[in-house]
């Protein structure tokens, strides 16, 4: 286990669980300020690189807390289905598809314990999520492990740089002149750097093809200053997440998105997913 594991607050998902789908929350940002630029990648890489049509594939999400990616991917016609440690979470999840039509299979699971057979999924979603987990290289391990042969695992993470613990340590967490997020939602030891997730990939059979960084939609100094005038009240979260978001970029320095594709392997059984909805 990571020995920075004990200082991060996993439990906020639970305590908070409520609003993700508040518009006026810090976790509704992740709709409009990060869901955009990873379903945007996401959808590039299926689309247009990989030539993969959704609609007959699976897709799992590690990591699903309330559904905002899920429902995303469901959108994209796979079959879908999100794990989650947090049972409040699954439920506001699960109440959430169901209002909007979607049908989307959430069960209780953890990144080291996937409750799924071998080889059994076409595609993994894993957002937002490594850098929180107990056990990185069980995680990936196991996202190995349900991935079909020439199965694609979509990923993003934050960077362990100087920038990182600047911008997403100190602005977005600690430093109450800016910050819009709980204290301790992020441990900057916990971050993993671009290559450190190359070896990882490669110890479990997954062919590493990309990676793209993130940036804001404006400069830092403007970013700031909606981020100061959030903190004095002078904009609602709604408010900041029309002007404030994040797109595409070549710089990894704070936060970076990524696709490999698992290898083919003689005798690995080909299996449908083992669960059936609800």
């Amino acid at each position: 286990m990571h020995n920075s594991y004990s200082r991060i607050n996993n439990e906020l998902y639970n305590t908070q669980s409520d609003s993700w789908w508040q518009p006026d929350s810090a976790l509704y940002l992740l709709k409009n300020c990060i869901n955009p630029v990873r379903i945007g990648y996401a959808k590039k890489v299926l689309d247009t690189v990989l030539k993969i049509s959704p609609p007959g594939k699976s897709a799992l999400e590690v990591g699903c807390g309330g559904g905002i990616l899920c429902e995303e991917i469901a959108r994209m016609q796979f079959d879908t289905t999100g794990i989650d440690p947090s049972e409040q979470s699954l439920r506001i999840a699960a109440r959430h598809a169901e209002s909007s039509r979607l049908r989307i299979r959430y069960e209780v699971g953890t990144g080291e314990e996937i409750p799924y057979d071998d080889a059994c999924y076409d595609v993994v979603f894993c957002c937002d999520v490594l850098e929180h987990v107990r056990d990185l290289p069980r995680v990936i391990s196991e996202i190995s492990r349900v991935l079909k042969p020439e199965g694609i695992f979509l990923y993003d993470t934050l960077n362990r740089t100087l920038a990182s613990r600047l911008v997403a340590i100190n602005i977005c967490q600690k430093w109450q002149r800016w910050a819009f997020m709980p204290a301790d939602l992020h441990v900057w030891e916990m971050f993993i750097k671009p290559q450190e997730m190359k070896s990882l990939l490669r110890e479990n059979n997954l062919d590493w093809k990309e990676h793209r960084g993130t940036a804001p939609n404006v400069s830092y100094l403007k970013a700031l200053r909606y981020l100061r005038k959030r903190a004095k009240g002078e904009l609602t979260y709604t408010d900041l997440s029309e002007k404030l978001f994040l797109v595409e970029s070549a710089n990894m320095s704070v936060m970076y998105m990524g696709y490999a594709i698992k290898k083919p392997a003689l005798h690995l059984e080909q299996t449908s997913p083992g669960r059936s909805f609800p």
